[in-house]
């Protein structure tokens, strides 16, 4: 008569392990992120697409005559719409960022009302991982579609001056930037009450880059208008990365700023989120 086997040990944790356990659990959601964009291709066309359309739609439908008002000595035309092209490329780009920080909210929302998140609460999983990953995997998705959206704008003509150390700071900026704006609409998505909801809350960061510096120069608004355009966050972000693709110098009152905005964003964005998160979801 032989023994009786001993039972296998547990596949999972019974609790999360410290900073290594985290860090598992968030490779995990980050994997999960990164799959659902794999398997839903035409969301990512859709989020590159809609960029680039209003791309071609400012430089060759309002270009020639806007191009005129961003630029001194420049008439309307073929010459307007080159400089159009390049005063809205960092405009479009950051955009891009908010448009795909709008799909996260979207995707957040189904997770905080479809259960899982329901689920994940009464298993050993850290806290900050489940929310995390989309930020992760959303911080990756901006910055491919981004240099796609900018390939796009260099094959209508744009031509930046930055060098590597230009680069560098861009690539940073972006990183930091889509991570200000991947919080803040994780945070909308969580605390939605329904998907629609969530799909529409995070519009306000679609819409604040066209009352900043990105279409037009904001000397060029009424008072109110001016005055509020030069004090929200998407003025100096924008303008930091105007002067970094075009390889001028980035005034340092406007390059700090710019920081404050996404730091003290993303901050609140993560409290918001992780508040909703534990906050229990009242079922109707």
């Amino acid at each position: 008569m032989t023994a009786a086997a001993a039972p296998a040990p547990p596949l999972t944790r019974t609790a999360p392990s410290g900073f290594g356990g985290a860090t598992h659990d968030l490779v995990t959601m980050t994997r999960r992120s990164l799959l659902r964009i794999l398997r839903n291709p035409s969301m990512t066309v859709l989020l590159v697409g809609t960029p680039v359309v209003l791309l071609l739609l400012f430089v060759y439908v309002f270009g020639g005559a806007f191009g005129a008002g961003v630029a001194p000595g420049i008439t309307p035309g073929a010459a307007g719409r080159e400089v159009y092209l390049d005063y809205i490329t960092p405009a479009v780009l950051i955009l891009t960022a908010a448009s795909i920080a709008q799909a996260t909210a979207i995707g957040v929302a189904m997770d905080m009302t479809g259960g899982i998140v329901t689920r994940l609460r009464t298993m050993p999983v850290a806290s900050v991982a489940v929310h995390g990953g989309h930020v992760v995997g959303a911080v990756v998705q901006t910055l491919l579609a981004t240099a796609v959206v900018l390939g796009v704008a260099v094959l209508l003509g744009y031509r930046p001056g930055a060098n590597l150390l230009g680069w560098l700071g861009l690539a940073g900026v972006f990183s930091l930037v889509a991570l200000t704006l991947t919080w803040l609409s994780v945070a909308m998505g969580a605390a939605a009450p329904s998907v629609e909801t969530a799909s529409n809350t995070p519009m306000i960061l679609m819409l604040l880059p066209f009352f900043g510096s990105g279409f037009v120069p904001v000397e060029t608004m009424p008072t109110a208008v001016r005055v509020f355009a030069e004090h929200q966050p998407f003025t100096p972000i924008i303008e930091v990365v105007r002067g970094l693709l075009a390889g001028t110098t980035v005034p340092t009152t406007t390059a700090w700023t710019a920081l404050a905005w996404c730091v003290g964003l993303t901050v609140l964005g993560w409290l918001w989120a992780r508040a909703s998160y534990r906050k229990p979801r009242v079922t109707r």
